[in-house]
């Protein structure tokens, strides 16, 4: 969930004062006292010229006033979760939509149960919804950065009215694909900026705390969508009961759509169009303290993002011409595969298709659908323990042992699914099985991999590229989710109980990339995040550790998170203990061998790799 893209655990890594380039990074990093002069003499772009075709907007005397900055932070972080729970809400609302009677004969794709070529539709009506998602994010990208994140907003939501619009009165299947399309072209734009104009509106106070109500929120978005179908199911008039929460879609987008335009605008963008004086003012009603340091600091990042603005494109992102061009690509590489390994874990199959599992299980439709109700709303809880797992134990431990436990879980819950297909009194017992790992890997994933692949984007793009960074994150998790909404109705069908020991073997499959690409995030400010992509000159992020270490940095372990005291040391210059090894460690690892310690080297190595 873009939702979440820039949530940060530690106010070191989240304000925008750490994005200010340092030696080592860019060519503005090398200043001196005349430098000073530049920040007030910027040349600035223009307008751009399609802008006043755009409705709405920030106008500085129609946002709402409060009394205290702490109250305006609420009000932007609420209204920021009120837009992360639509995109679960249409996440999640073909869930039984799918299953309605009258919705597959009305598609011409009744019966499902043995005819392919209505498998396949089924699961393309899904998935061409994240085809629009993935246009939507690229186009909204570039919007944000043109005209600003609020009109950027506002046009996803009239993309996503229409859609709704059209989903709800649509008669036959292929109305419905278009509908899903350009209702996915709404979400994608609104999941891509909202968490980016929250982030850069609100303080970094108390980031982590929200990261999970944003994600609670979420998923709750989701739940909804399942409960308020479960209930509209049960009115004899079938056809009302998918037409009804397609359309309640409308109340979150006229919210959204309408409350966006009485908010802040990004202060880092009015000062980028050279809007200060309203810069400042956004400042000074969102922050208690005196805002004119961090507005010099905003100044200082947007003079880099003018000299760097040849980077500032989709295509220089990918086809780079230089150096820093080529870094970026990196970046992007881990934003898009990271988000595909979310939906490879197999959190698309439990949540979309959570009822078939359970029929498969051997539960009738009743039991299956309640069942499937209460499963999303343990995952909703279960996002709470994301923010303990992610600020303590860091992004790649969080992620390397919630695929060892999700691997595991779907493991027995394959064997177990394979006994409770088969008809007899031990049915019911397996079948209990098999929705008790259902449940509990849901909830691992809540509390794992739920998170991460929104947040770490937000920490490794440079300020100057984050909403397109946002875009490509948001592009990666339309490419899994659309690859795994198309082949699931296949998967049960075709191989049934071997749908889990798939996701088994996907689970293990992910491991290796983790620990091998992914640098950790945990406790590192940007500046920190650009030079290892500047000096590391290795994929393999053990390789690029010892590249760096090399150089000459301290620090140069990027298997590990930094603690505050590491930081502390650093500043003092002195030697990490969590990045340089001292000598009594080495000589602790020659006296200890696997024979003589098993369980202390194993300890140690997990360690070094950052994964314990």
């Amino acid at each position: 969930m873009a939702a979440v893209q820039d949530e940060k655990m530690d106010s070191r890594t989240s304000s925008d004062t750490d994005d200010i380039p340092k030696k080592g990074v860019s060519p503005a990093s090398n200043k001196n006292p005349k430098d000073e002069d530049d920040y007030e003499n910027l040349n600035y772009p223009k307008p751009w010229k399609f802008e006043k075709w755009f409705i709405g907007g920030y106008t500085q005397s129609r946002m709402i006033k409060f009394k205290t900055p702490k109250t305006m932070y609420k009000a932007i972080n609420l209204f920021a979760g009120i837009a992360i729970m639509f995109y679960g809400y249409d996440q999640g609302v073909m869930s039984q939509v799918n299953l309605n009677p009258h919705y597959q004969e009305l598609m011409g794709i009744a019966p499902i149960e043995g005819n392919s070529r209505n498998v396949a539709a089924l699961g393309g009506i899904v998935s061409v919804y994240y085809g629009g998602t993935l246009i939507g994010a690229l186009v909204a990208g570039s919007l944000a950065d043109r005209m600003g994140r609020i009109k950027a907003v506002i046009f996803g939501c009239l993309w996503a009215l229409l859609g709704a619009v059209l989903q709800a009165s649509a008669y036959n299947i292929s109305w419905m694909c278009f509908s899903r399309v350009i209702s996915g072209v709404g979400v994608g734009a609104i999941d891509c900026v909202i968490p980016v104009w929250s982030a850069e509106v609100s303080s970094h106070q108390a980031r982590g705390a929200f990261l999970a109500i944003e994600f609670f929120m979420n998923i709750g978005g989701l739940a909804l969508a399942y409960w308020i179908e479960y209930f509209a199911y049960l009115d004899p008039n079938h056809e009302m009961a998918w037409r009804t929460p397609l359309a309640l879609q409308i109340v979150f987008i006229f919210i959204i759509g309408i409350g966006i335009n009485f908010f802040p605008e990004s202060p880092r963008w009015l000062m980028k169009m050279g809007r200060e004086e309203e810069a400042r003012n956004v400042l000074k009603a969102t922050r208690d303290a005196d805002v004119e340091y961090e507005l010099k600091g905003i100044k200082k990042v947007v003079k880099y993002e003018l000299e760097t603005s040849g980077a500032n494109h989709y295509a220089a992102m990918l086809f780079p011409k230089d150096k820093y061009s080529k870094q970026l690509r990196w970046r992007v590489f881990l934003a898009v595969w990271l988000q595909i390994m979310q939906e490879l874990v197999g959190i698309g199959v439990i949540t979309v298709y959570a009822v078939d599992l359970f029929q498969d299980a051997g539960f009738d439709l009743k039991l299956s659908k309640l069942l499937a109700g209460f499963n999303n709303i343990s995952y909703m809880f279960s996002v709470i323990f994301a923010v303990f797992t992610l600020d303590r134990y860091g992004r790649r431990s969080t992620m390397v042992w919630g695929a060892v436990a999700m691997g595991v879980e779907m493991l027995i819950a394959g064997i177990l699914d394979k006994y409770a297909q088969i008809k007899g009194p031990t049915q019911r017992s397996f079948g209990a099985g098999v929705a008790t790992m259902t449940f509990i890997y849901t909830a691992t994933f809540g509390a794992t991999w739920l998170t991460t692949p929104w947040l770490y984007p937000t920490e490794i793009f440079p300020l100057n590229v984050r909403a397109k960074g946002g875009a490509w994150s948001v592009v990666g998790w339309s490419i899994g989710n659309g690859i795994i909404t198309m082949i699931t109705p296949f998967l049960f069908q075709a191989i049934s109980y071997g749908t889990l020991l798939l996701l088994f073997g996907l689970n293990i499959f992910c491991i290796p990339f983790v620990i091998l690409l992914y640098p950790e995030t945990a406790g590192r400010s940007l500046e920190q995040m650009d030079t290892f992509f500047e000096h590391g000159g290795s994929w393999n992020v053990f390789k690029a550790s010892h590249n760096i270490r090399d150089k000459g940095i301290d620090d140069w372990r990027w298997m590990k998170k930094m603690k505050a005291e590491d930081h502390e040391e650093l500043e003092k210059g002195r030697k990490m203990s969590t990045a340089i090894r001292s000598p009594e460690e080495d000589e602790k690892d020659q006296r200890m061998s696997w024979r003589k310690r098993p369980l202390y080297t194993f300890r140690r190595k997990g360690s070094n790799a950052g994964i314990m």
